[in-house]
């Protein structure tokens, strides 16, 4: 029998039951992909990220939802490097992570214990507002943009907060040549209650009906804040009906800094 350390984080929180859930396991050597995926669906939590040590201060990452790897999330690499820090005894003040298809991803412990996280932010496009998506969200956003992601502006924080969509319609759904999008939508809309921005995350195209606090949705936002309207950097409010979560962004030309604190609300061992 193996065992492996096994930590539950709410990521983008002050206090449990806040921002998302993530689980993380470091290993010696990752395991078999079909293991490492029955162990994020036996997790049953957003997403499962596993690290490996490759050299000092240097760590390998992946990422499992419950149904799928996915090539970036940023609520488990926070809580990944939060187990770094608070539980695996690093000392120093960046963690770097190798990823097969986000490259190196690093993240920093501020001085007021706040961290810091350096993603890639992918470019954007106008798209369409096509009747199926309209009528998949439930609501006709005022425009698009298609990318990681398909991204939806609404008029208001509140036409967002009341946002019922059609799951299994959303599922088929996403921009069109954008790869990884397909029934993973953001909806945003500007303002908010002390906040720039206000948004949901619907993901059925990755096993999720909506997520909590989505940090590789936020790279895209940023993008949209700084390009369109005039937002480099913003703070911004993911509105999932009973935690909510706060992400600082910020575009630095092709990258992107998210800030955030973790809480973790378990520790134990998997045991395979």
């Amino acid at each position: 029998m193996q065992t492996f350390p096994l930590y539950q984080i709410d990521a983008f929180a002050t206090r449990a039951f806040e921002g998302n859930q993530a689980c993380v396991m470091p290993m010696d050597a990752f395991l078999a992909d079909a293991v490492l995926q029955k162990i994020a669906a036996e997790n049953n939590v957003a997403e499962t990220a596993y690290v490996v040590p490759e050299a000092d201060g240097i760590w390998r990452l992946r990422w499992f939802t419950p149904a799928v790897e996915v090539p970036l999330c940023g609520h488990a690499t926070l809580a990944a490097a939060h187990v770094l820090f608070a539980h695996g005894g690093f000392a120093g003040e960046v963690i770097a992570f190798d990823t097969v298809k986000s490259g190196r991803l690093f993240v920093r412990r501020l001085a007021d214990g706040t961290l810091e996280m350096d993603f890639p932010s992918a470019p954007v496009r106008p798209v369409p507002v096509t009747d199926e998506i309209a009528a998949a969200l439930g609501a006709r956003p005022v425009e698009a943009w298609g990318g990681m992601f398909y991204a939806a502006r609404f008029e208001t924080p509140e036409a967002v907060k009341a946002l019922a969509p059609d799951q299994r319609a959303l599922k088929s759904l996403g921009a069109e040549g954008s790869g990884f999008d397909r029934g993973n939508f953001g909806c945003f809309a500007l303002g908010g209650e002390g906040v720039d921005a206000t948004s949901r995350f619907f993901a059925p195209g990755s096993g999720i009906d909506e997520d909590p606090a989505t940090g590789s949705w936020h790279t895209m936002l940023a993008r949209i804040l700084a390009e369109n309207f005039s937002t480099p950097a913003a703070t911004c409010y993911q509105a999932y009906p009973g935690r909510g979560a706060r992400i600082g962004v910020k575009l630095e030309g092709e990258r992107c800094k998210l800030t955030g604190t973790a809480v973790t609300v378990i520790e134990g061992q998997f045991r395979l």
